[in-house]
């Protein structure tokens, strides 16, 4: 008779298989997975194909809006330009009456001794250059006695004031100022009250 020795280290022990490790696939699984990788790299190329058609296309209306809009902006330039000419030839025939009526005054002055004559011709031009310049919404600024301001006023000198209410004031105005549109065309160059 043989004796077994229970020795408690050397008992067999069976492999274990790790957690981690899946099981072993099918044969089903596996054809599957192979079909799949056949047509992803298929997909994906269709897709980037697709996407370099669409990019193409993008690209091209992109290009075609830019061209318009650059025609659009000349065109709109030209036309500005266009319209400021335009609008500076009809001022400009609106004056030509009233250069007709000053050629007229001097070929007047060296013709007549009439003074008083040659004054009321010189005033009525007058008048019918300002009504012109009316028309185009030209008006002239108030000044004299009115309180300096520095939006429509250019004080060119300070002069001790005659009164105190005249104290801040314009006292002269040596060069009238005009508006036009409610915007200052020409500052009035004035004399103020200190």
């Amino acid at each position: 008779m043989s004796k077994k020795k229970n020795n408690p280290r050397k008992t067999e022990e069976k492999p274990q298989m790790p957690e981690s490790v899946p099981a072993p696939e099918t044969k089903q699984e596996t054809q599957h997975a192979e079909q799949t990788q056949e047509q992803e790299p298929e997909t994906s190329e269709s897709v980037i194909e697709k996407l370099q058609e669409q990019v193409a296309h993008e690209k091209k209306e992109y290009l075609f809006l830019m061209a318009e809009f650059d025609n659009f902006r000349k065109r709109t330039l030209q036309e500005k330009a266009d319209l400021i000419k335009s609008a500076a030839g009809r001022a400009m025939v609106d004056l030509l009456p009233v250069v007709d009526d000053f050629e007229r005054a001097i070929d007047a002055m060296e013709k007549t001794d009439d003074i008083d004559g040659l004054k009321e011709g010189i005033r009525l031009i007058y008048n019918k250059f300002i009504k012109y310049l009316e028309s185009q919404h030209v008006t002239p600024i108030e000044s004299t006695g009115k309180p300096f301001d520095t939006d429509v006023h250019e004080a060119i000198t300070m002069f001790p004031a005659p009164s105190d209410d005249l104290k801040g004031k314009v006292v002269d105005t040596t060069l009238k100022g005009y508006m036009i549109n409610g915007k200052v065309l020409r500052h009035a160059k004035v004399v103020v009250g200190q």
